[in-house]
């Protein structure tokens, strides 16, 4: 590890495609991973390169740009563009061999009149409300799409993560929809992480589309004014967010600490200090209710989170300056090596991320595409370091 890093990500790229090969195996079809928002947060590039090995279908992404990123990256497999795009994308999401997901007559015309009707898939709205063709309203699009038939069709659960009925909802509206069309498409999805963990296997589509499982967040189903279960699968720890105490210091009982002193010692406490902050993506909300690791002791964030620094409560634990935190994720590896070996990586305790997020009010999804560019993404495959990206 370079002693220079003053904070970094690690990304295991061994528990990613493990979490892949988890959704893969129990969809019973092939998985098309979500990249989107550079990899959630991750690195789009290297995520894609690590899940090639499960030979996905393809890999969806959210903008045209990202599409091409992946595609100068050597990336060829099929990629879904999921948000709508708009006329003067066209061009560049044929020439890049990009897929786009439409759902209105005029879009669909102008894609097929510039690409010849190359492959386009047809979105269609069973409840989200964000965008494609509304499950009831296909009749007025039968022309157009007799005329520039889709080589595929797709729906997205609003509330898969709930046992409230809404998937069966949206699934009797996809089928209707489909029946509805002028043929029926060869290739359809509409599974999503969660939906993946709950709904009947095997699956009944082409592929699935996982998401934020293969990043380390596992669903919990949520009955209606039930406890959150257990899920069904376990989502391995991808991310973590670690930096270096920079400074130690002893403050008196009674005093405060951060902008507005909003914690306040009540003995005599060490506190460290770590130069990451929410310029990094740490969260302001993390602030006095956050934790984080100190050689393997769990110890409080206290005060405000500033843009640049945190601070830590480290009274008793025998820290120094120059020593690993680990702010969110698994603890660092005390040995990092450089060659293959058949030994498992130690345990090593973990700052759950959906725990940190809940207590923090915030969604995981937030916390792991709001980590910043500012961070390096240090790659490693288990405990085997494998590439850094500054």
């Amino acid at each position: 590890m370079n002693e220079r890093l003053r904070a970094w990500i690690e990304v295991d790229l061994g528990a990613l495609v493990r979490n892949g090969a988890a959704m893969g195996a129990r969809a019973g079809v092939p998985i098309l991973p979500m990249v989107k928002a550079d990899g959630y947060g991750l690195g789009a590039v290297a995520v894609a390169r690590a899940l090639d090995r499960l030979s996905p279908w393809g890999y969806g992404v959210a903008t045209v740009e990202e599409g091409v990123e992946l595609r100068a990256a050597g990336i060829d497999r099929p990629m879904l563009v999921f948000t709508p795009i708009l006329e003067a994308d066209i061009a560049d999401t044929r020439d890049a061999r990009l897929t786009p997901v439409l759902g209105s007559g005029a879009m669909i015309a102008a894609w097929a009149a510039a690409t010849g009707n190359a492959d386009w898939h047809l979105a269609i709205d069973t409840g989200m409300a964000r965008s494609g063709v509304q499950w009831d309203e296909i009749g007025p699009l039968r022309d157009v799409l007799r005329a520039a038939p889709p080589a595929g069709a797709c729906t997205h659960f609003h509330s898969a993560d709930r046992d409230d009925d809404t998937d069966t909802q949206q699934l009797r509206r996809f089928a209707s929809a489909l029946d509805a069309l002028p043929a029926r498409p060869p290739i359809l999805h509409a599974e999503n992480s969660a939906a993946i963990e709950r709904l009947e296997r095997p699956s009944a589509w082409t592929f699935v589309r996982p998401g934020v499982f293969l990043y380390g967040v596992a669903s919990r189903v949520a009955p209606a004014g039930g406890p959150r279960q257990r899920p069904v699968l376990v989502s391995e720890p991808v991310v973590s967010l670690h930096a270096r105490i920079a400074e130690l210091r002893t403050i008196g009982a009674g005093e405060t600490v951060s902008y507005g002193g909003t914690h306040t010692a009540r003995a005599p406490a060490r506190i460290a200090t770590v130069p990451v902050g929410y310029g990094d993506g740490y969260r302001r909300a993390f602030g006095n209710v956050g934790a984080a690791l100190v050689r393997r002791h769990r110890v409080p964030v206290v005060g405000m989170v500033t843009m640049d620094m945190t601070l830590l409560d480290v009274t008793g634990i025998a820290c120094e300056i120059g020593d690993i935190v680990t702010l969110l994720g698994r603890a660092a590896a005390t040995v990092p090596v450089t060659e293959p070996t058949t030994v498992p990586p130690e345990p090593r305790p973990v700052v759950d991320l959906v725990g940190a997020a809940r207590d923090a009010g915030l969604s995981p999804y937030e916390v792991l595409t709001g980590l910043r560019v500012r961070l390096p993404r240090v790659y490693v495959d288990d405990a085997h370091w494998v590439d850094s990206r500054p």
